[in-house]
């Protein structure tokens, strides 16, 4: 199935030739502590106020030891402080230990993602030997988002460390493990927020009961005025939900949350711990123990928010992967769920520094043609089956949903999902990388989305996608690779899309030409730009804080 699916969209998508050089993306930058003027040109609305903070890689490499995976990188953070209309640049690299050791050291010592640290070479044989039957540390490379727990701002990755920022200095502050806190062996880069300050997230754990998959809540902000320290106080755990197989749990990077409901989606990328026990003995790095088993369905597991229960229905789908949620909300005993969506998990691991550093020619045209597009999908799970719910009809009555769900047992339902986007997006590539007005429409009925268009293996355009009508407007220029887009909502807005949304865009042509753009978010056209005498690579995650 996932193959014929996978087929046909890259029939539909036009086959890239002649993409260009985008080594440069990927390649170690200096930081910029202090922060330095930007040139503006056009417009940047006196009414934005505050940080737009973006994370990602920054070093490649120690020494004569080079990463072999984009995900290695040492985190690099960034900062554009806009006030009145005007902009600064600053950026650090996290004093993660992991950078620390590996900088005191002058090699990699720290494992990570897709690179296995060697045994030191100053010991002896009989040492080096031992020394690979140790299950390795994880790494506090935390170089993936920007999260935000109880007022503070952290920068994280998929392990269970993180590290507490300034959010105005980028100074790194303290290490935090989760595992002091609360039964979680990991946790995502992904929270969620609700209106009242508390952050949801996923983590797993793992002992002689099995593998569990975990919601986590941390209350909302309670902390003394002065305080400078880490809190974590009343985080718990609200529902461990069991790995339909604790041999080979799934890999996931985030999660849905509706205004109700926390739902895990379990998809076939499996990590086999078998394999993840033998890894370092056998010299290998965590990606290898990743692989893509379609055999298995994807499993959407619904948690009551509020009280923890978890669903006895099973819903489930045909295999496929996510990496992130766009919305989720509640319609009439419906939960909708919008994502993006792949149908080949193997992805994840073809992002290797010696792949994104192919020179331009027919084997970087191969390789892209050749990777499965990300796309927008909806799900539907209807919240009130029972018993006596008919089975073989479907259960979907929303008049705007063309999604299925089907009851084909006893507590069982199946469901397909429904394309999100006309067939225009397969023209840049398929998306990724979404974002909505997240403070006014999460987990509530929305209209409008912004996300990257990838028509090369980085994404080359911005696209602002309607859901009503299903068409896009997209910002795309030659050479120019944007970052996430950030939605900002305009002071007393009245509409979704009354704001800006902001990128930071790079190129691999011209040193240092970087921009902040800032589009109007209604038209989707450019109302101004900062532009900064630097060279950033290809970032991950950011945020907007209107506070700093």
């Amino acid at each position: 199935y996932y193959k014929l699916v996978t087929n046909v969209i890259r029939k539909k998508c036009p086959l890239a030739m002649g993409l260009e050089d985008i080594a440069p993306l990927v390649r170690t930058v200096e930081e910029i502590p202090e922060p330095i003027t930007t040139v503006i040109k056009g417009n940047i609305p006196s009414w934005i106020n505050g940080s737009f903070l973006r994370n990602g890689p920054g070093k490649f490499e120690f020494g004569k030891d080079n990463f072999n995976h984009w995900f290695d990188g040492m985190a690099l953070m960034h900062r554009f402080y806009i006030h009145d209309g005007e902009v600064t640049y600053s950026s650090r690299f996290l004093r993660s230990d992991s950078y620390v050791r590996n900088s005191e050291k002058d090699r990699i010592v720290v494992c990570e993602f897709g690179t296995m640290a060697m045994p030191d070479p100053c010991k002896n044989f009989f040492s080096r030997f031992l020394s690979r039957f140790k299950i390795p540390k994880a790494t506090d490379n935390a170089s993936v988002n920007f999260v935000k727990y109880k007022g503070d701002y952290y920068v994280s990755t998929e392990t269970n460390y993180m590290r507490r920022v300034d959010p105005q200095s980028l100074e790194t502050k303290e290490k935090v493990d989760w595992s002091e806190y609360i039964a979680v062996n990991s946790a995502t880069a992904h929270p969620h927020y609700d209106r009242e300050g508390a952050s949801y997230n996923m983590g797993n754990s793992y002992g002689k009961g099995g593998f569990f998959y975990n919601i986590i809540r941390v209350p909302p902000p309670e902390k003394v005025a002065g305080e400078d320290k880490a809190d974590f106080s009343g985080a718990q755990v609200l529902c461990s939900i069991p790995a339909s197989d604790s041999r080979k749990p799934s890999y996931y990077h985030s999660f849905a949350m509706s205004e109700n409901y926390v739902v895990f989606i379990e998809q076939p990328i499996k990590l086999d711990l078998l394999k993840f026990m033998l890894f370092r003995i056998q010299g290998k790095s965590f990606d290898k123990v990743m692989t893509w088993e379609p055999q298995y369905d994807t499993i959407f597991h619904v948690v009551h928010r509020h009280t923890g229960e978890q669903s006895k229905v099973k819903y489930s789908a045909p295999p496929m992967f996510t990496l992130h949620q766009i919305n989720a909300y509640e319609d009439k005993g419906f939960l909708v769920m919008d994502m993006c969506c792949g149908d080949d998990g193997d992805v994840i691991g073809d992002f290797t520094l010696e792949n994104l550093r192919r020179g331009p020619g027919e084997e970087m045209d191969k390789f892209y043609n050749s990777m499965c597009r990300n796309l927008p999908r909806r799900y539907v799970l209807p919240l009130t089956v029972t018993d006596d719910t008919p089975s073989d009809q479907n259960l979907v009555t929303l008049p705007f949903c063309q999604a299925t769900a089907v009851k084909t047992g006893c507590g069982k339902v199946l469901c397909t999902h429904e394309e999100l986007y006309d067939e225009e997006l397969f023209q840049y590539g398929g998306l990724e990388f979404p974002q909505i007005n997240y403070a006014h429409y999460n987990a509530r009925p929305y209209r409008y989305y912004y996300a990257c268009g990838f028509g090369h293996l980085f994404s080359d355009s911005l696209l602002k996608m309607d859901l009503e009508t299903k068409k896009l407007k997209a910002w795309r220029h030659p050479g120019l690779f944007p970052s996430e887009p950030v939605f900002v909502p305009a002071p007393n807005a009245t509409e979704e899309d009354d704001g800006v949304v902001m990128s930071i865009i790079i190129t691999p042509r011209t040193e240092k030409s970087t921009f902040l753009l800032v589009l109007d978010a209604k038209t989707f056209t450019e109302l101004g730009r900062a532009e900064v005498p630097v060279n950033i690579p290809f970032g991950t995650h950011g945020v907007f804080n209107e506070k700093q």
